[in-house]
Formats: C-alpha cells, structure tokens, sequence
C-alpha cells in the first residue's frame, strides 16, 4: 500500500510540474542590471550588441529542443521562452534582451532551488553557436 500511495505522490508530482500553467507576466519582464553570473537555479550573461544579433539569439533559442516562445519580438527587443527538461518537463525561463549596445540574456528555473549548472550552459552554448554562425556566414 505504501508503494502504491508513494507512486500515485511521484506522479502527481510530475504531472503538477509538467501541466503547470505558465503566467507570462511574471517571466517577460525587464531584465534590470545584469553581468556574467551564476546563482543557484539562474544565470546571465551579458554581450556586446552587434546589427542583427537579437534576431540571430531569437533563431538559435528557437533551435533548442524543447523550446518555444512564449512572449516578445525582435522588434520589441524582449523575448521570453521556455525550455522543457526531456524526461520530467521541468520549466526553465529565458528572457533575452536588448538594452543599447549590450544583449542581456537571464534564464532561471521555475521549479526547485539548482538547476545544476543546465541554465548557464544553454545560454553559453545560445551565445557560441551564434557568434559561430556568424564568423561563417
């Protein structure tokens, strides 16, 4: 029995995580001050605007599994998205920005108090391969 009720609480869990609705006003929000950082479940990073490197982050974020728009545009010059974790679903939130000369990008979790470093290193990955396709093109 208590396998049963332990089960019927993991997918529960699961399903609360994964069907939780998304209030868009509390992710699409102005970024604020930002640098290069890390925290426990978020981080930022902060790059050098160039002609054409929103819509260029706006495609590559597009080009995430799992990932899909969910507020903004280019020509707004904020964008939000959400990510989906493959097995569970677990939200996590990007907002990318345009602020003068700079490009502030900041993605945090929704759920949980780590995200064992997957934030920084989808917006690191974001920001290598844009400038790689860029140096191609």
């Amino acid at each position: 029995m208590i396998w049963f009720i332990l089960a019927a609480a993991i997918v529960s869990g699961v399903l609360f995580v994964r069907l939780a609705p998304t209030d868009v006003s509390r992710w699409h929000k102005p970024i604020g001050d930002a640098d290069n950082s890390d925290g426990a479940g978020w981080s930022a990073r902060v790059i050098q605007a160039t002609p054409g490197l929103l819509s260029d982050l706006h495609q590559g974020m597009l080009a995430v599994p799992r990932t899909e728009l969910i507020a903004g545009s280019v020509t707004e010059g904020r964008l939000t998205y959400i990510t989906r974790s493959k097995v569970v679903g677990f939200p996590d939130y990007t907002t990318i920005e345009q602020d003068g000369d700079h490009i502030k990008l900041y993605a945090r979790l929704r759920f949980g108090k780590s995200d064992f470093g997957v934030n920084g290193k989808r917006l690191d990955g974001l920001v290598s391969s844009v400038r790689a396709r860029r140096v191609d093109r």
